[in-house]
């Protein structure tokens, strides 16, 4: 019975996993019968959390359900450091207010997903600090030069000549030391994070404990379908936004990175999803299918309710034509003399656009409309004291007022 189980536990550990590095080693863990202490790090670099950052915290999840215990690291000693992963340039550390201030707010957000009562939550300034300098010194000594080279970003920056900090080789020691110090069975990362998590394995041998497992999750791609969430870039769904702008950035996802998402961050099981994939080879409508996807995300964050009325405005809104009853007023003041403005300026001026290049594209595209009509001539000018109804896309709404300045 209980290789049975252990098989079962380890089918869900593998679900939606990139990598799994020494598989056999984690059988042995498992079957052993006893919980793991499984952790996860995430540096407190911006206030939210997004959706990318679930995709992780979901496998946290799903150990808890098997039993095991999850330790959450709120890297706030490693954030003073700045994670140099993925950059070609050093990377600008957070001061210790910043720091502060997003730790708080991950601690609220991770509970959206994780069960608290199975979760301990660290921070690796508590034992970084009383290491001290001396301490310090004597972990950078476990590590060579020539090992930092190795890393792939360490490695091109130094082929291209761009500075690398030395304060940057120390990341990867203290995540690693943190595994040390958490005495971590098993820890979980993205795939970009594969150096970092080895290096855990190497000081715990260094320190005479068991090496920890490593899982490695993929990294889950934004609203454009190519980079990876990122709010920096602009792509990505915060676990904190309203269901309503949750609800319209979902339905924007294409079909294909729908499929993605379901993967990743669904709690369907494989057979589920081939079985609404199936339905859409058939005929369905694809954006029904979203609609499933959009209800229960919205659900996990905030509550069935909130997913029902916001899946009731999106349709009201997106398919019935109506429009949002809290769109804003705006005003936009022309200069002396001045008395119409070219649209594309004004959608710039009005916060709707982030430039009129692009404002000039979004007409040509027919993604611009005026009182509900649609505007494809990019010279079309908007004159002085007049206030019409502004839409940009499916979800930007504005009523803009134009007068003297």
């Amino acid at each position: 019975m209980s290789e049975q189980k252990n098989n079962t536990d380890l089918a869900l550990i593998q679900k939606g996993a990139d990598e799994i590095l020494l598989l056999d080693e984690l059988q042995q863990k498992l079957a052993l019968c006893k919980p793991l202490r499984i952790k996860l790090g995430m540096d407190p670099t911006a206030p939210d959390l997004h959706l990318g950052h679930t995709v992780v915290l979901n496998k946290l999840r799903q150990f808890q359900m098997l039993g095991h215990k999850v330790l959450f690291l709120i890297g706030d000693f490693t954030a003073m450091i700045g994670d140099p992963t993925g950059k070609d340039v050093t990377r600008q550390p957070l001061n210790a207010e910043q720091i502060k201030i997003n730790a708080q707010t991950y601690t609220e957000q991770v509970f959206k997903i994780l069960d608290p009562n199975k979760t301990e939550v660290m921070f690796n300034s508590t034992w970084m600090i009383e290491m001290g300098s001396q301490g310090l010194l004597q972990l950078a000594a476990k590590a060579t030069v020539a090992r930092m080279l190795e890393r792939d970003d360490f490695k091109q920056r130094y082929k291209s000549g761009t500075p690398i900090a030395i304060h940057e080789f120390l990341y990867p020691l203290v995540q690693g030391y943190d595994s040390v110090a958490m005495q971590a069975d098993v820890e979980l990362g993205g795939t970009d994070q594969k150096f970092n998590l080895l290096m855990g394995r190497e000081l715990q041998k260094h320190y005479g404990q068991k090496p920890q497992s490593i899982i490695m999750m993929p990294l889950l791609e934004g609203l454009d379908g190519v980079q990876k969430m990122s709010k920096s870039l602009g792509n990505y769904i915060g676990i904190n936004e309203s269901p309503k702008e949750m609800f319209g950035k979902i339905m924007s996802i294409s079909d294909n990175l729908m499929w993605r998402y379901f993967d990743l961050l669904s709690d369907k099981t494989p057979a589920e999803i081939k079985k609404l994939q199936t339905a859409t080879a058939d005929g369905a409508n694809p954006r029904d299918i979203k609609f499933i996807l959009a209800e229960e995300l919205i659900t996990r964050f905030h509550n069935q309710q909130a997913a029902m009325e916001a899946k009731a405005g999106f349709i009201a809104q997106f398919q019935q034509g109506a429009v949002p009853v809290d769109v804003p007023l705006l005003t936009v003041k022309l200069a002396v003399g001045e008395n119409s403005i070219l649209i594309a300026n004004l959608l710039k001026s009005a916060g709707l656009v982030p430039s009129v290049t692009e404002g000039h594209r979004l007409i040509e595209s027919g993604a611009v409309r005026i009182d509900g009509n649609r505007i494809e001539d990019k010279q079309t000018k908007i004159n002085l004291h007049t206030t019409h109804l502004y839409q940009v896309g499916k979800r930007k709404f504005a009523k803009i007022a134009v007068l003297n300045s």
